[in-house]
Parts: structure tokens; C-alpha cells; sequence
């Protein structure tokens, strides 16, 4: 670990969104040439974080420093050019652009009016030369790279700028571990050359193994400052990041379901993104899936609705077999996905049509449809849910998150669904939400309909679900019923792939 200048300083920083506080008295402390690591449960505040030191937010209280200096970078472009470059899980790059126009996008080469191409491409050779990657061509179409080829373009964007510190978050969420390797090289090379780095990332074998110092948030605060990333123990690290402030309100479980599983998954198996799944669901149960952005759990509960074709293993409801969302839906299984807005929702269309999509056929007659039906229907279904407005003529997109996951839901329930898949049920919904979510599923358990939910929070899993499901990089690696596993085991479980000693299977 270097032990020289500190380049970047946060003491206190808060900042707030309607609602919610996402930051709450920040402390962090970045020095030249060393990996710091950065560590927390999703909605822990890394994200909302690094978007303050990108310049995306602007920080409400609190100060920062950035070499020596104080600091409040008021766009994205000025925290680049103070030397502070960010490469987000989700790479912010333009895949119809050439690697060298991604590499200096923002502020290219230019000679009385006019892009100087091959001395852009020269620079970009150069960069990706140091990288150890001069073998990517600077003329090609970023779309044509495989995902470690486009890390290597967005780290290439963020040395065009004499980067002095790189934040990078879940590099390694999309990379195999040859990739990853190479990202580590990669990163020693830069910190050796002075350069700074956080990490982020939810692998603790990762971090012992990149990392020089760790920093954990929790609910927006920092729990644990400055750690070894070699030498703190595992249970100190979860412990600092469990224990939410957060108040989960969940209603009593209804009791185990008996009988034969409505829902049979078995080997079921998606080349590079999950292998030899096999689960039940019964009528009537809860079964929760715990596990990180990247560990195949979506992947899986979209496989199972038939959005994606498995390469080998099969799903059967009450013994038929599932091959397609038309299958799915013709033998009751309805879902939710995480990204509800681009993929469930007519944002622009009124309340009961979108409640009415799964179930549009039944709303018509001799080529009409018949709208007033559809308005009765959904009206129904929103007293049910409670859903607020009332007004099913409303435009969805009008609605909060939480009531727009209601509508998702009540579009099932319209079409008499006997197993739900939810996927992330409560994002982007507020605390009060969530309580009326949580009582939906509990209902929708209680009158006999299967569950299946995925969530990156650990207490949502453990309170709603009757049985648990633990996945780890496309694997289903542990099972017990919720009220015999705790937060820390499934922390642990999700992060090391194993139990810490002295836990119980």
C-alpha cells in the first residue's frame, strides 16, 4: 500500500434525494498508487457516491478535496479534466463510434475546424499500447469488442484525460476470469505509474487480492474506514455492512406450503450465465433467490418464463413443459421484471391498458374492443391493490415506482396467475411502498399463488420468503428455510461461496 499524498479527501458529505437520504456523513480517503476498495449491500450509497465524484451529483453538505485543493466538480466533463475519470458498471460508451472516437469522445482533436483522425488514432495506439492492449485496432466499431475489449476502451477514455484516479465499479461483474487477470494486471501497472483507484465490487476474494485498503458504507455511512483489504477478517467486514437503519415491514409468513411443487425446474442451463439449476415452487409458497447483480439470477428467472432459451435442462408447471413466454402464460405463470419501465410497462398509455395487456382477448369482440370492460376490470384490481391515484385513466408514467409495480403485478392477477415471478420487486420504490408491496405478495401467497422472487436486499429475501435460494456466478450453491439462515450467512454465502466457519449448513 503507498503511503504517500493523499489525493482525495470526503468528510461528511451528505446528500439527499426527495425521500431519501442517500449519503450521510461520508468520510473517505484515497492516496496516490493505491487500490481502494469500496464495499456495501446495494442501496449501501457507492453508487450515489461515485456519482458525486463524477460531478453527476452535487453534494448538499459536507466538503471534499481533491488534491489539496477543495473540490465540487459541476459536471461530469470538469470532474474528467481535474483528473478524476469513472467507468461504470454499465459502460457509458458509443458502440457506432470507433475505439479512438469513444477514447477522446468530449474532447477531440481539431485543426481549424476539422478532426485531426490520424492523430487521434496515433493517440488511442499509444494508450491501448499502454494498457497491453495494442493489438485492438483504433479504427474499429466498439459494438464489434467483446465486453473485457470495451473495459479496455472505457480505461483508455479515462487515461486520454491524464486520469489521476479511476473509479471503477463492478469491473468484473462481466468478465471471465482469464479477463480478470488481465484487469488486475492492468490495474497494478496504473496504481505503479501513481495513478489512484477505487474499486468496487461485491467478491471479497477480489478484493484480498487487488486491494490495499477497504472503506464500508452502510445506509449511506461509513461503518468501517481504511481497513486492510488483506488482513481484516471476513465476519468484521459483513458485520459492518448488515444491520440496516432501514425498517423492513413484512407481514406474518402464512405457513409452509404442503403438496406436490406447481413449478419443477431441473438442470436447467444457459451457456455463460448460469448451470445445472434445479428448483421447486409449490402453491402457495414464497421461495426467495439471494445472490448479486451478475450471478445469473435474473438470467434464470427469465429462462423459466421462456424469454430465454435454455441449452439444456427443463421447467414444467403441474408436469407440462415451458418453452415460451406463449407457454408460460398459457399455464399461469405471469412476471415481473426488474427493469419495469422498458420492459413491462406503455409508459404513455392509460393505467387499465396496461393492467389489460396479458389479458387484451377477453376485452374484445368481433374485431372491437370493449373499453368499458377494461376500465371495470382494472378498476377492480386497483381497489384490490390500492393503487394511488385511483384513476386507471391516468398515463402510467404518471405514476410513483411502488404504484407502477402494482400495475405490473395487478396485469397478473387480471389473468388469473397461479405462479409469479418478481425480479427485484421493490426498486426504486419508497419505504412506505414497500410495506403494501410486501403485503400483495403475502396475499397472493395466502389464496394459493406460487412465488418466485429475485432481490439484491438480503432482509427482503429473508422476510418474505419461506425458503431461501443462495446464487453465486450462475450457481445455486445453498437452500434452507428462511427462519434457520440469517443476513450474514447469506453475506457470506454470496460473496465468499462459502459458509464461515463455525455456521451451520
Amino acid at each position: 500500500m503507498s503511503d504517500s499524498e493523499v489525493v482525495l479527501q470526503l468528510n461528511g458529505v451528505v446528500k439527499t434525494f426527495p425521500g431519501v437520504r442517500a449519503l450521510d456523513g461520508v468520510e473517505l480517503e484515497v492516496r496516490r498508487g493505491e487500490v481502494h476498495c469500496l464495499l456495501g449491500q446495494n442501496g449501501a450509497g457507492k453508487s450515489t457516491l461515485i456519482k458525486v465524484l463524477a460531478g453527476v451529483h452535487h453534494a448538499d453538505e459536507g466538503s471534499l478535496s481533491w488534491l489539496g485543493e477543495p473540490f465540487a466538480p459541476a459536471t461530469p466533463q470538469a470532474a474528467m479534466r481535474a483528473g478524476i475519470a469513472t467507468i461504470y458498471q454499465e459502460l457509458d460508451l458509443v458502440d457506432d463510434l470507433s475505439v479512438a472516437e469513444n477514447a477522446f469522445l468530449g474532447h477531440e482533436e481539431s485543426r481549424a475546424g476539422f478532426l485531426r483522425r490520424r492523430s487521434t488514432s496515433g493517440r488511442t495506439r499509444e494508450i491501448l499500447a499502454r494498457l497491453g492492449h495494442p493489438q485492438i485496432p483504433p479504427r474499429r466499431l466498439v459494438r464489434s469488442l467483446p465486453a473485457a475489449g470495451k473495459q479496455i476502451v472505457s480505461m483508455a477514455r479515462a487515461l486520454s484525460h491524464d486520469a489521476r484516479l479511476i473509479v471503477m465499479d463492478e469491473p468484473s461483474a462481466v468478465l471471465a476470469h482469464d479477463e480478470v487477470e488481465n484487469l488486475f494486471r492492468i490495474i497494478h501497472e496504473l496504481t505503479a505509474q501513481g495513478i489512484a483507484v477505487i474499486y468496487i465490487s461485491h467478491r471479497l476474494e477480489e478484493i484480498r487480492e487487488i486491494g490495499d485498503r477497504v472503506t464500508v458504507l452502510k445506509d449511506g455511512r461509513t461503518t468501517a474506514a481504511n481497513l486492510s483489504a488483506r488482513d481484516t477478517p471476513t465476519r468484521e467486514l459483513v458485520s459492518r455492512m448488515t444491520g440496516r437503519s432501514i425498517e423492513y415491514v413484512f407481514p406474518p409468513r402464512v405457513g409452509r406450503a404442503e403438496g406436490e411443487p406447481l413449478l419443477r425446474v431441473e438442470g436447467l442451463t444457459r451457456e455463460g450465465e448460469f448451470a445445472d439449476a434445479s428448483l421447486t415452487v409449490r402453491a402457495g409458497e414464497i421461495v426467495g433467490i439471494a445472490g448479486l447483480v451478475g450471478s445469473g439470477r435474473s438470467e434464470l428467472l427469465e429462462t423459466i418464463f421462456g424469454a430465454r432459451k435454455a441449452d439444456a435442462g427443463t421447467v414444467t408447471v403441474d408436469g407440462h413443459p415451458i418453452r415460451s413466454i406463449g407457454s408460460a402464460v398459457r399455464h399461469g405463470i405471469g412476471m415481473a421484471p426488474e427493469e419495469r419501465k422498458s420492459q413491462a410497462l406503455l409508459l404513455d398509455e392509460p393505467t387499465y391498458r396496461n393492467m389489460t395487456l396479458s389479458s387484451f382477448s377477453g376485452y374484445a369482440r368481433s374485431g372491437f374492443t370493449d373499453t368499458g370492460k377494461e376500465r371495470a376490470a382494472a378498476e377492480r384490481i386497483a381497489d384490490q391493490l390500492e393503487l394511488r391515484p385511483r384513476s386507471v385513466e391516468r398515463a402510467v408514467r404518471t405514476l410513483s415506482g411502488g404504484n407502477q409495480q402494482k400495475v405490473v403485478v395487478g396485469r397478473w392477477l387480471l389473468d388469473r396467475t397461479r405462479l409469479l415471478l418478481l425480479d427485484e420487486p421493490t426498486r426504486g420504490v419508497d419505504v412506505g411502498a414497500r410495506a403494501e408491496l410486501y403485503e400483495v405478495i403475502h396475499n397472493l401467497a395466502a389464496n394459493g399463488v406460487g412465488v418466485l422472487l429475485v432481490s439484491s436486499e438480503v432482509p427482503e429475501v429473508l422476510g418474505l420468503a419461506d425458503r431461501v435460494l443462495v446464487m453465486r456466478e450462475g450457481h445455486l450453491i445453498h437452500e434452507a428455510p428462511a427462519e434457520e439462515i440469517d443476513e450474514a450467512t447469506v453475506l457470506d454465502l454470496v460473496m465468499s461461496g462459502a459458509l464461515m466457519e463455525g455456521e451451520a449448513a
